[in-house]
């Protein structure tokens, strides 16, 4: 089973580019981050006349992930759980749904889009942190259901040094602080 990730920027800002990579890459699954629409603005059909089933969670002009699948998708969810005393989320950037190949085991796989977090620290460097707990929580759970997973998508954490061009130049940025590395570890 070929699953690709890609961060488009905008479905239908850049809908012909993405349809062009589509056809060419021709992957079974792909999960996309920043959509940038809501549900019923994404270009469903596009995708469906090439043989692609499509769930979406859509916010309008910010985030939003979607997921395409050659096979069924059942047991969609649209959110990571919340943990004990979390409040409801409105971003939209978690898509989860249970991928059942003709011939194969199913398969789990979640799309996400970790936010960005900067500036930090404040209050969207904290959601960043939150969302990473609530992440870590949902894919603990997951290990437990002993069913085969994957978890793709923009992660937004340059986890190592080696992995920047020039470190130096992000060390106070959200992706690369020591308790981003460490929450994403």
């Amino acid at each position: 089973m070929k699953i690709a990730t890609f961060n488009v920027n905008s479905i239908n800002a850049r809908l012909p580019r993405i349809l062009e990579w589509f056809d060419a890459a021709k992957p079974d699954v792909a999960v996309l981050q920043e959509i940038k629409c809501v549900d019923e603005k994404f270009p469903a059909g596009e995708f469906e006349d090439r043989g692609y089933n499509v769930e979406t969670h859509g916010q309008k002009t910010y985030n939003g992930v979607a997921m395409l699948s050659k096979f069924p998708l059942d047991d969609v969810m649209r959110g990571l759980p919340l943990l004990d005393g979390d409040e409801p989320d409105e971003q939209a950037r978690y898509i989860e749904a249970l991928v059942m190949p003709d011939n194969a085991e199913p398969v789990r796989v979640g799309g996400l889009y970790l936010p960005n977090g900067n500036p930090a620290p404040g209050p969207k460097y904290d959601y960043k942190l939150a969302w990473m707990k609530r992440l870590k929580h949902h894919a603990q759970d997951l290990l437990k259901n002993e069913e085969a997973f994957v978890l793709a998508g923009d992660y937004n954490v340059i986890p190592q040094a080696e992995d920047a061009y020039d470190p130096a130049a992000w060390a106070d940025d959200a992706l690369f602080l020591p308790q981003t590395r460490a929450a994403f570890r």
